[in-house]
């Protein structure tokens, strides 16, 4: 079937009587108002492109709220080219909250302004009542408080920096936000508000050479530019600036675009309403302007939309004299997933000669109608279109249906705001991972110790740069950045303080040991069972029926990639004679249970029965009722069983199990008793495994052997954990959220009774409900009061985990039921509630929580298709700890699901890898540190697929290159590091030494080269010998070498210290036995005697007259050659 695409359908509209009559009143009369009566949906998007291009003037449209706003310009955005439509946000997040300004915002408001003072060519501007309110600088100021900088400037270092200090900018080491430079040698980078992207200015002397962008994420460049505007923070400028509204500030012959005026003019009044009040609370407090100096009125704002050419679409016009004119579109029907209706509907409108496009999101849903389509069997006419707008619409007029993909789906349609700037999470993972003197760190030979800084060492009149840490009675171990490696940043669970090692005690070789022993114990029966597993035959599923796809496509989000390929990986496991025994990981929200329902109804096809066993109560019953809800149309009979499943009800679920009437059965540990009897059971989902008791894992451990096993975790395992279990346990990551999942709202807030109240009765209004963490037990009842008192006609419920299981378990039942609007409870609701009608969370003192639990607190809202809130309810930030103000600004920041994921992961990751292994195992993390398990951990797998498991893993090992050595260390009386001069923050060079000692490619090497040279320009020799010396680990790793030392012009290059070792058999060695024999003069064969503690003596070969890295990497190379 022919694909068209978005443009082909607006294309259609150039023969639109209704759009001409628009455009040849709007050409005769500039100020010609219109309103439009009727639907419009994305028929509005449609119009406003056509009158642009056709009219050629300024288009300005203004909705009611953001998130109307933000589905035009999306839709915009689809049918023509980005650069000519501006999105104008609001800057505060509440009047005269100046804490509260949001920084991104004020970069696009100011964008958009600069944009629309220099551009040739009109825009479309998208905006709303909130940014509409918010007077703006005029264009004279902006002028004044604008510095060009072009290519071939003559500026200078100091004139810049002086100019950037006048605007208020901050000197800082990177720039990471608006309003901040920072200079390194000649390179200065500049955030100007006016930007999405800083800039890079690279000076030649005095003159600019080169302007580039750059990501705050990396600091690396983007794109270059010949010009740039740099413009301060005009919002915050002082406050005798004078200001005018947007409405004064564009062009007088815009084309005003407005969904309701008189609706518009309510909200700008309300607006500057608020405005007036918070003035009044701040009288006196701080030095502010008026309130009309800094919003717009209504009476203004009505006085000059006047103005303007103006299209309303509303039933009823503001303006007295307008011509009224009727919408030719008409909204898309609800067809509910119902295939049948939707064909019936095309077909109808095939024969009244319409055109019938359907508009889908990806090439997957294109061919998922093709599917669904093929499998009814009925003959239906459309043409696929690939392009995503937010309504679908009948136009009557030009005959042409235009249904969407998600609303045919029932899905939820997630729009896209361009993210001006926001310090990703690279900033916060980076700070995670830094290291800050008097931080704990674990070196694997040496044990735990503290952190003490970078310190340069003379080394025989050589400057060497090297890591101090000092262990118990103030020991102090240098480390060479060549062994950078062998150290990693303590991490214990839940910060718990390590015990520092004492330097020459066995304590911490002891430990190392007796962990590597238990370890490979429990790898050793982990592959062990992996191996039962697959020595055994079980049952082997068909392939997917017409069931199978009709569950599929009815799924309401669209599939990641994650979650296709978790599921497909789940379909082929069942469709093996194997059995299976997959573990399925990934956070709340991420669609674990949608893989489950899959494989539970391939199993129900197959005439096999499903067990679907979790830890609690509540989480059956929410399973039941997800199960049932998804399976509702499909012939399989779903049941569940426990402690409030009594007599009757009981013996006809079992009755059930038994006969083969029930497929697919949910409930608690019970489900494992031997006294259940299974007609036929074919396949157990366990989810949470770690929550149950040693009984229950035992009996699992004897039902994997020989049925399909499905396990769900939501606790994240890291990700060397996961490449050491895949010897012993398949495992399916999900680690993208659902795309069309709304993200979460999050506001940072103080306390205030007025925001509690709001937030609970919008929630409310709208027929959903709201969970309030307070996380005192004793002060529980007064939050609960207050909330009575602020709402009386709430529902209030109160839950912590020092009530009794069954009380507790009674009102969690009733809340998921919708019996409460309310419930005030401790954190017990973190993980494992899933209420898809409670929207709004409010976290109280959210400083006091981790980032872990905040981040799974807020899982708990935003499960279903509408916007989810979360307040988090703190002191004001200049009051809070700086660990306490980043955490939450970073909770704030990232409310996309899965995006802070990786920074709450570090919390628990330690918590995943604990409940995998086993709590012993979590002692020993704690005692070495979880970095150094994860190494000890590998290295016990790998032997063991060595040793007692090499012929199941042969197939594995064949194509491996085989290394003799595990790692090189490397001396030398040359310079070998980043110079002060040439990075001037220690805490950036360690982090570059630590992302260069793990780099591992060639390619990845050249790229770390090229960064460098971005950001800090030309590399010094000593910078060139370091990323060398990296090249010569990786040689000397080949050539059976273990340590190099080169000093006095001499390289002497030892061999790995065990006869044993296979490298002695190896090609390798036979080359450089004969490269030595052939080239006498330069090279020569020593053997060293035995040191204290070794057993044999070490050969080596020593190489003469090597002055430099360079040269000692090409004689390596020379013997890799011949």
């Amino acid at each position: 079937m022919e694909q068209k695409t978005i443009h082909n359908v607006f294309s259609l509209y150039d023969s639109s009587d209704f759009v001409q009559k628009l455009i040849v009143n709007f050409k005769n009369n500039p100020q010609h108002k219109v309103n439009i009566k009727g639907f419009l949906g994305s028929g509005l998007s449609i119009l406003t492109g056509h009158l642009y291009d056709r009219v050629a003037r300024p288009t300005i449209l203004i909705f009611d709220d953001k998130e109307e706003a933000a589905y035009v310009l999306n839709d915009l955005e689809t049918l023509f080219d980005k650069e000519q439509i501006l999105f104008f946000p609001s800057s505060y997040k509440r009047p005269y909250e100046i804490e509260e300004v949001n920084n991104a915002n004020v970069v696009i408001r100011t964008e958009v302004l600069n944009v629309l003072s220099h551009s040739k060519r009109p825009k479309i501007v998208v905006t709303y009542a909130e940014a509409l309110s918010e007077k703006v600088v005029t264009k004279k100021a902006l002028s004044t408080n604008t510095l060009k900088v072009k290519v071939g400037n003559d500026l200078g270092i100091d004139f810049l920096t002086e100019v950037l200090s006048s605007y208020n900018f901050h000197r800082v080491d990177f720039v990471s936000e608006p309003g901040e430079f920072s200079i390194r040698g000649g390179i200065i980078d500049v955030f100007s508000f006016s930007n999405e992207h800083p800039y890079r200015i690279s000076l030649f002397g005095d003159e600019v050479e080169t302007i580039r962008t750059f990501d705050i994420e990396n600091q690396l460049s983007i794109a270059t530019t010949k010009e740039i505007t740099i413009i301060p923070n005009l919002e915050s400028k002082s406050i005798n600036e004078k200001r005018e509204s947007f409405l004064e500030y564009i062009s007088k012959d815009s084309l005003v675009i407005a969904k309701n005026i008189s609706v518009l003019a309510k909200q700008i009044t309300k607006n500057f309403e608020q405005a007036e009040n918070a003035f009044a609370e701040l009288k006196g407090e701080i030095k502010q302007a008026e309130p009309n100096q800094l919003f717009l009125n209504e009476n203004a704002f009505l006085q000059q939309i006047s103005s303007f050419g103006v299209i309303e679409c509303s039933m009823k016009s503001y303006f007295e004299t307008v011509e009224e004119i009727e919408s030719p579109f008409k909204p898309q029907p609800s067809f509910n997933k119902q295939f049948e209706l939707l064909i019936d509907d095309l077909n109808e409108h095939k024969t009244e000669g319409f055109k019938n496009a359907l508009i889908c999101s990806s090439e997957t849903q294109i061919k998922r109608f093709e599917e669904i389509f093929d499998d009814i069997g009925k003959e239906v006419s459309y043409i696929p279109v690939l392009g995503s707008i937010y309504q679908g619409f009948i136009d009557e007029e030009i005959k042409l249906t235009c249904y969407t993909d998600h609303q045919i789906f029932g899905r939820y349609h997630k729009f896209n705001l361009r993210n001006s700037f926001s310090k990703k999470e690279a900033i916060t993972l980076k700070e995670i991972n830094s290291l800050q003197v008097g931080d704990f760190v674990t070196h694997i030979d040496y044990g735990i110790g503290k952190f003490a800084g970078l310190v340069r060492l003379n080394n025989n009149g050589v400057m060497q740069e090297s890591i101090k840490l000092i262990y118990q009675n103030n020991d102090i171990l240098y480390v060479n950045i060549h062994s950078l490696h062998k150290i990693a940043k303590f991490r214990g669970k839940d910060g718990a303080e390590p015990k520092i090692s004492k330097l020459g005690s066995p304590a911490w070789k002891n430990l190392k040991n007796k962990t590597k022993a238990k370890v490979k114990e429990i790898a050793f029966d982990l592959i062990k069972l992996y191996a039962k597993r697959r020595a055994r035959k079980g049952f082997a599923y068909s392939p997917d029926t017409y069931l199978q796809n009709e569950l599929e496509a009815s799924f309401i989000y669209e599939d990641t990639p994650d979650q296709y390929k978790a599921t497909q990986d789940v379909k082929a496991d069942m469709e093996s004679e194997r059995p299976m025994d997959r573990l399925v990981c990934g956070d709340v929200g991420f669609g674990k249970t949608e893989v489950a329902i899959r494989a539970a109804m391939k199993a129900a096809v197959d005439g096999k029965q499903v067990a679907v066993l979790v830890p609690t109560t509540i989480l059956a019953f929410q399973h039941f009722k997800t199960f049932s809800e998804r399976l509702r149309d499909l012939p399989v009979k779903v049941a569940y069983l426990n402690r409030f499943v009594t007599g009757a009800k009981k013996k006809a679920v079992l009755d059930g199990l038994k006969s083969g009437q029930v497929d697919i059965v949910i409930g608690t540990h019970q489900l494992v008793n031997p006294k259940i009897e299974y007609k036929d059971l074919g396949l157990l989902i366990v989810d949470e495994e770690h929550k149950f008791g040693v009984g229950v894992k035992d009996k699992l451990k004897t039902l994997r052997e020989n049925i399909d096993t499905l396990t769900l975790t939501a606790t994240p395992i890291p990700r060397t954990l996961q490449f050491s279990l895949m010897a012993a346990r398949d495992l399916s990551v999900i680690k993208t959220p659902p795309p069309n999942r709304q993200p979460v709202d999050t506001q940072l807030v103080g306390f205030n009774e007025e925001i509690f109240r709001d937030a609970i009765m919008y929630e409310m209004q709208r027929g959903g409900q709201v969970y309030i963490i307070h996380n005192r037990v004793q002060s529980l009842k007064d939050i609960a009061g207050m909330v009575q008192r602020l709402v009386p006609d709430a529902r209030v419920a109160i839950g912590h985990g020092q009530m009794d299981g069954k009380e507790l378990e009674a009102v969690l039942l009733d809340f998921i039921d919708g019996r409460y609007d309310v419930f005030v409870s401790t954190t017990i609701i973190e993980s494992g509630l899933d209420v898809p009608n409670a929207n709004t969370i409010l976290i109280n003192d959210a400083q006091n929580f981790g980032l872990a639990d905040l981040h799974q607190m807020r899982g708990r809202v935003g499960r279903s298709n509408r916007k989810a809130f979360c307040y988090l309810v703190a002191p004001p930030l200049s009051v809070l700890t700086d660990e306490a103000r980043k955490r939450l600004q970073a909770i704030e920041q990232f409310s996309d699901l899965g995006s802070g994921f990786n920074i709450a992961m570090k919390d628990l990751e330690i918590r995943g890898a604990g409940n995998l292994l086993g709590a012993e195992q979590t002692g020993f993390m704690m005692d070495i540190g979880f970095e150094t398990y994860q190494k000890i951990l590998n290295e016990a797998i790998e032997e063991l697929k060595e040793t007692d498991f090499k012929d199941l893993f042969e197939d594995q090992k064949s194509g491996e290159v085989k290394s003799y050595v595990s790692d090189v260390q490397i001396d030398s009386d040359l310079q070998i590091m980043f110079p002060d001069e040439y990075i001037e923050s220690s805490e950036e060079r360690l982090l570059l030494y630590k992302e260069l000692a793990d780099i591992e490619t060639e390619t990845d090497l050249q790229t770390f080269k090229n960064n460098l040279i971005d950001r800090f320009g030309k590399l010094p020799i000593e910078a060139e010998n370091l990323l060398e010396s990296i090249q010569l680990k990786w040689i000397s790793k080949k050539l059976g070498f273990e340590r190099l030392v080169m000093k006095n012009g001499v390289l002497l290059a030892y061999f790995i210290n065990k006869p044993q070792s296979e490298f002695y058999q190896s090609d390798e060695f036979r080359l450089i036995l004969n490269y030595v024999q052939n080239n006498p003069k330069n090279i020569s064969f020593k053997e060293k005697s035995p040191k204290k503690g070794e057993e044999y003596p070490t050969l080596l070969v020593r190489f003469e007259h090597i002055k430099t890295v360079h040269e000692a990497l090409q004689n390596l190379q020379n013997l890799l050659i011949h």
